[in-house]
């Protein structure tokens, strides 16, 4: 394979969420994978809806994730390239004026629909006189401009779904300018890929019919075709479609919550796929795992229980290299012995600053039996003290005491850490040190 240069092209008219980074992540993985290019287009031709805040935000929930783009572009600064590729269609009759307004347009699909007919626009425009448009005109009528499709079957061996194919005579003629001169997403995007030089356009299943429709745009400019793919949808659990405005499930939101990016990643490519849903240590790694042709069918459902899952689990496998930089950020000089210690404890990293404050202190430690609390005090060894120390000095304290299982272990746990669960403590004891130690076991905080 030649190296392939993919795209991504969100509109800034929201926050991105979950759904939109499964399409993020499958094209920036697959140039990781196959060392090609990618591209951030920003879709901004809509102004009305797109704003300024949204368009800031994309590129910061990006980087969140790991996606650097090699190049980025704002379709609101190439309208001239749009401009000429209509104006090429035009000559070429590929383009043709329409006068119907939205409400004539919805009557006649009902119309057609009560006849049994499919609900396609009926080319009436092309019946039109120069007379009869001059006339429409004079009323202050203005045309929106549809792309003449040749009633063919369109194919293509999509990279998910296989060999693929849409009749385009069950579809209409799709509408590339409107009245207003503004464009719609569909020429856009085409003169963009062909201009740009993308080579695979891999997207949401809910493009498969406009695929059909650029294929013959693409061939009317004379372009060259990328390849297609086209994977399946995320969905909430109950399978309802994701949208901006679930805002806990945008990337913010995720990140705000203090959520995993990798984990985001790993959920996002990973549902839905033949490959099992695991945490991963890096990019690369996720990178050698996603397979286009892996993915099902079927809806992927994403469910928001088992992210959180993932994040814990992805927090629980990071070495310190990984994690130094933003202990250090969350104003925690921790090493690794403290972080190889905690980490199985965290559901989220900022859950760190607890253990940090149980090794550090002061805490109030729990004691429950001061006579048994200064016995196990009395035989606490000197130091230094390492892995080793807990299990000795507990078997010293069980012999001295009679205590065992959880009448043993769990006194202690609360008087050095103040708290009944927690990591393993034959970890955190060399982390607090004998003074702490015995401190808090005389019922003092330390």
């Amino acid at each position: 394979m030649t190296a392939p240069f993919v795209r991504t092209a969100p509109s800034p008219t929201g926050y991105l969420h979950i759904g939109n980074a499964r399409s993020i992540m499958f094209n920036w993985l697959f140039a990781m994978r196959h060392g090609g290019r990618f591209l951030l287009r920003y879709d901004d031709t809509d102004k009305a809806r797109s704003k300024p805040e949204f368009a800031a935000a994309i590129p910061e929930d990006l980087a969140w994730l790991g996606v650097r783009p090699d190049d980025s572009i704002k379709q609101s600064e190439r309208l001239a390239l749009y401009d000429e590729a209509a104006a090429r269609l035009r000559a070429a009759g590929r383009l043709y004026p329409c006068y119907e307004s939205a409400d004539e347009l919805d009557r006649r699909r009902k119309r057609q629909l009560a006849r049994g007919l499919p609900p396609i626009y009926d080319r009436a425009a092309l019946k039109l006189t120069a007379a009869e448009r001059a006339a429409l005109e004079a009323e202050g009528r203005k045309p929106h401009w549809r792309f003449l499709l040749d009633w063919e079957e369109i194919g293509w061996n999509d990279l998910v779904r296989g060999p693929s194919h849409v009749d385009c005579a069950s579809l209409s003629d799709p509408v590339l300018v409107r009245e207003d001169g503004t464009y719609p997403y569909t020429l856009p995007s085409v003169v963009d890929d062909v201009d740009m030089g993308i080579t695979h356009v891999i997207r949401g299943e809910d493009h498969v019919t406009n695929t059909a429709v650029q294929i013959q745009i693409i061939q009317a400019l004379g372009g060259a075709l990328p390849i297609f793919g086209h994977h399946n949808l995320l969905t909430t659990a109950s399978g309802e479609g994701l949208s901006k405005r679930l805002g806990h499930l945008s990337l913010r939101g995720l990140r705000e919550a203090g959520v995993e990016p990798l984990a985001v990643a790993a959920l996002a490519v990973l549902t839905g796929t033949s490959d099992a849903v695991r945490p991963v240590a890096s990019l690369d790694e996720l990178a050698g795992l996603v397979e286009l042709a892996h993915v099902s069918r079927a809806p992927a459902k994403f469910d928001e229980h088992e992210l959180e899952a993932l994040s814990a689990r992805t927090l629980h496998h990071f070495g310190f290299a990984a994690v130094a930089d933003r202990l250090a950020a969350l104003g925690i000089p921790a090493t690794e012995p403290f972080w190889l210690a905690v980490r199985g404890n965290l559901a989220r990293l900022s859950d760190v600053a607890e253990w940090w404050q149980v090794v550090e202190g002061p805490i109030t430690p729990k004691i429950a039996d001061p006579a048994f609390a200064a016995a196990a005090g009395a035989l606490l060894p000197e130091e230094p003290f390492d892995q080793s120390t807990w299990k000795s000095w507990t078997q010293a304290v069980a012999a001295a005491t009679g205590a065992k299982g959880k009448a043993l272990f769990m006194p202690l746990r609360q008087a050095l850490t103040g708290r009944d669960h927690g990591p393993e403590l034959a970890a955190l004891l060399p982390l607090i040190g004998r003074e702490k130690a015995l401190k808090r076991l005389a019922g003092e905080p330390a």
